[in-house]
């Protein structure tokens, strides 16, 4: 790995400030668990190299709009980045490496290349953690462009933003709470998002060790997540590791007493073996 070129360092990432949290470096740390021995500066170089392709013809470009859609056209039609349709569920839609190499990803993968590459530009795109699929807002005059880089950065229109949001959050989805949904999403949970996805991959292949990594890894972002301290309680369970699911799901007591799902974790937890645990 080229000297220059640093990954961000698991211990430190909850210390920092979401504005100092590098998206594009941090999400190749994600990937460098999957791949101990990746090229992260080739990957780096090979993001430059898209935006650099596209600097005459975006400097060009007067109105935010149309440098996105220049962008959005040489990412999709003229690189070939796509939604992985047929195979939704490869683990490697998700890690950044594999993105660039296979041109094919997920929705929030495909967003983290096509923000990359628009902010290199001077283009201020930002992540929308909208239900379902991820999305991306450019600031426009009359308020903000919301696309979908799952389906090559199509533009989405209101009636369709809410008609997504239904199955979430009910048939009446008022003006405001379509806002509120279309915040920009910080490079932390954007982060978070990518790891949960992960998590719910390898606990339906029953991949335990992985599936226990990535709980891990939200708890370096958040180190008082419940969900994430009673997933990698589970994962412990399921591996056999009793002292860490016993840790594990006792913080999460601690943090949730009046759990909905308490009772089946101490049953659980016992029926392996293990003592129940008791508040202090």
């Amino acid at each position: 790995m080229n000297a220059a070129f640093v990954l961000p360092d698991w211990n430190t990432l909850a210390e920092l400030a979401d504005e100092h949290i590098p998206l594009l470096r941090s999400a190749l740390l994600i990937a460098h668990d999957e791949y101990p021995g990746l090229d992260a500066a080739g990957c780096d170089a090979l993001v430059q190299a898209h935006a650099s392709a596209l600097r005459d013809e975006v400097d060009r470009i007067g109105s935010w709009p149309l440098k996105m859609q220049a962008i959005n056209h040489h990412l999709f039609e003229e690189l070939g980045y796509a939604g992985n349709h047929s195979e939704y569920n490869d683990p490697r839609n998700s890690y950044l490496n594999d993105v660039l190499e296979r041109r094919l990803g997920n929705p929030i993968s495909l967003a983290v290349v096509q923000m990359e590459v628009a902010r290199r530009l001077g283009v201020p795109l930002d992540g929308i953690s909208f239900p379902g699929h991820f999305l991306v807002r450019l600031p426009v005059e009359d308020g903000i462009l919301v696309m979908d880089p799952f389906n090559r950065g199509r533009p989405l229109n209101a009636d369709e933003l809410r008609q997504r949001a239904r199955p979430h959050f009910g048939e009446d989805v008022p003006d405001e709470a379509l806002l509120q949904i279309l915040r920009p999403a910080p490079p932390r949970a954007i982060l978070m998002r990518i790891l949960r996805n992960l998590h719910a991959l390898y606990t339906e292949a029953q991949d335990w060790p992985r599936a226990v990594r990535c709980t891990d890894r939200i708890l370096r972002l958040f180190p008082d997540n419940a969900d994430a301290i009673r997933d990698r309680g589970l994962g412990y369970l399921q591996m056999g590791h009793l002292q860490g699911a016993h840790s594990d799901l006792a913080r999460y007591m601690q943090l949730n007493p009046e759990a909905d799902d308490a009772e089946t974790l101490r049953h659980r937890l016992i029926e392996s073996g293990g003592s129940p645990f008791r508040l202090h």
